[in-house]
């Protein structure tokens, strides 16, 4: 599956520095702004798996970013890690009410930050860091590929293993076929919206190979959804 995006948020170069090259040490996809206007501009383009924000920053304060993204629904969901030279119990408490998901201040140390960025993952995007999924009765492991229902292996090829994926990290979500694309494609790959279709009549299939209901439902005008 396509390694999750981290967007940098951080003015001063050195720190920035550190944080792409550490992130990219562990395997994620980096994108990096060094003001608060940008960064907004960047999430609207395209929405990454995680923020790395500082709370000072030049045109608009990372405090303001955070609560941009927080009372938007399409990034909502984004989890933001706030860096701050700022200790005072207040100006942690400030930053968690303004949605932000963890707070480290600085200097921090980058083992843990790390440490960190994983955990929030983990939260929201499981199958890219290894974990074992499960919707009713059927379970995918992220880590050997292999997905079983009630029990009873099924044969899935590469796309619909991350269609499946994504589907079961978030059960209810309606996915636009836009969406499936972004995340089960990428971006730098141009293929027709018809495609997800063919792909999602491909995972349902495989799904009931072996019988059980249809887990997948179609969402008229708006795209698909597990359960």
């Amino acid at each position: 599956m396509q390694a999750p995006s981290v967007l940098v948020v951080e003015d001063e170069p050195a720190q920035r520095e550190v944080l792409i090259y550490n992130l990219e040490a562990e395997g994620f996809r980096v994108a990096q702004a060094d003001n608060g206007e940008e960064a907004l501009l960047l999430v609207a383009e395209e929405a990454p798996d995680l923020i790395v924000l500082d709370w000072m920053l030049p045109n608009v304060s990372g405090i303001e970013v955070c609560r941009r993204l927080k009372s938007r629904p399409e990034t909502r969901a984004v989890p933001i890690i706030m860096l701050s030279a700022r200790s005072e119990e207040v100006d942690l408490v400030r930053g968690l009410e303004t949605g932000a998901d963890d707070y480290m201040v600085k200097p921090y140390s980058v083992v843990e930050l790390m440490a960190r960025v994983r955990t929030q993952l983990r939260r929201t995007r499981p199958a890219v860091l290894g974990e074992t999924l499960e919707y009713a009765d059927i379970t995918l492991d992220a880590e050997t590929h292999r997905v079983h229902r009630d029990g009873k292996a099924l044969k899935l090829g590469p796309t619909e293993f991350r269609l499946l994926a994504t589907f079961m990290e978030k059960p209810g979500r309606v996915w636009s076929r836009d969406q499936l694309l972004d995340r089960v494609w990428g971006r730098e790959i141009y293929v027709d919206t018809r495609t997800v279709d063919v792909h999602v009549g491909r995972l349902r299939k495989a799904l009931c190979a072996q019988g059980g209901e249809d887990p997948i439902r179609t969402v008229r005008g708006a795209g698909y959804a597990l359960g």
